[in-house]
């Protein structure tokens, strides 16, 4: 078994109602999908994954080796202790500016993130129409008091790198949870699989794909039709994977509830987004339902 594979190129030809149902579908029965041929420059990708590498191994890979994870970790082993059930946890001091040595990937990583910016607005207008909803419901409702077209959402990127772990029976890697937030994109490594769906399914990397994933605010606007995903990335001996994900998240201030139409069974709150992460701060790992009680 496998998450779906969607070719977006074809939501704009003959096969559109064919590729809606198919969207549809993923988000209803997975929350994940991977979307091939949708519409970012293969050489634009292939210069964040270059850029993204020579980064790590020029300005992080040094600073890892001497991080607090990988000191418990040895010292575990020459305490040679039993098989441990703790997550091994810590941050890499990371200074809040641009990495300054490695050229290019600034501008790169600017034109990236605005390619795939754009791409999370196809993907909820498409979620907009799969619902029933008008043609930017959830941009509108993730953007509170958006005036003259300035965003007030949420929209970052977070590039990780998951260098080999000589003892993954030692660590937990990143445990399983759900996304907080609204719709997630996942430029992942093309060699090796990383995160794991479900009960529990690999999944499995296409070359240059983006991974589509549906967070906590998604599964509220859609009412329960559209489920968040249970996720985790494991850890490995063998690969030095790489992991880009982008967030379009609610802002803040945004009022999140059921897009229900009036007078059917509302199953979630409105809530305020704010107010959901001080919860999920607490309850990441947790079963999400009670989260959503606030």
């Amino acid at each position: 078994m496998a998450i779906p594979v969607i070719d977006f190129s074809k939501i704009n030809g003959e096969e559109r109602e064919k590729t809606l149902s198919e969207i549809a579908k993923a988000c209803e029965e997975w929350g994940f999908f991977q979307l091939v041929n949708h519409g970012i420059p293969l050489e634009l990708l292939n210069k964040v994954k270059k850029l993204a590498s020579d980064c790590y191994k020029t300005e992080r890979e040094e600073a890892f080796k001497t991080s607090t994870p990988v000191k418990l970790l040895n010292e575990c082993l020459r305490k040679t202790l039993e098989r441990s059930s703790r997550t091994l946890t810590g941050k890499i001091p990371q200074p809040n500016e641009w990495p300054s040595n490695t050229s290019g990937l600034k501008e790169t990583m600017v034109e990236y993130r605005e390619e795939v910016r754009k791409l999370a607005s196809k993907m909820m207008e498409v979620m907009d129409e799969n619902l029933g909803l008008p043609k930017g419901y959830i941009k509108k409702a993730f953007n509170e008091g958006m005036e003259d077209g300035e965003e007030t959402a949420f929209f970052g990127t977070k590039v990780s790198h998951y260098p080999p772990c000589p003892h993954p029976e030692l660590v937990n890697g990143l445990r399983s949870h759900t996304d907080a937030g609204g719709v997630v994109l996942l430029f992942q490594d093309d060699e090796y699989d990383g995160f794991k769906y479900g009960e529990w399914i690999d999944v499995q990397p296409m070359p240059n794909a983006i991974v589509i994933n549906t967070g906590d605010q998604i599964e509220v606007l859609s009412n329960g039709r559209y489920k968040s995903a249970w996720h985790r990335v494991l850890a490995r001996e063998e690969g030095n994977r790489r992991s880009i994900a982008s967030f379009y998240n609610p802002s803040y201030k945004a009022a999140i509830g059921p897009a229900a139409e009036e007078g059917s069974e509302k199953k979630y709150p409105k809530f305020v987004f704010g107010d959901y992460m001080d919860v999920y701060a607490n309850q990441k790992f947790m079963p999400k339902e009670p989260r959503f009680l606030l």
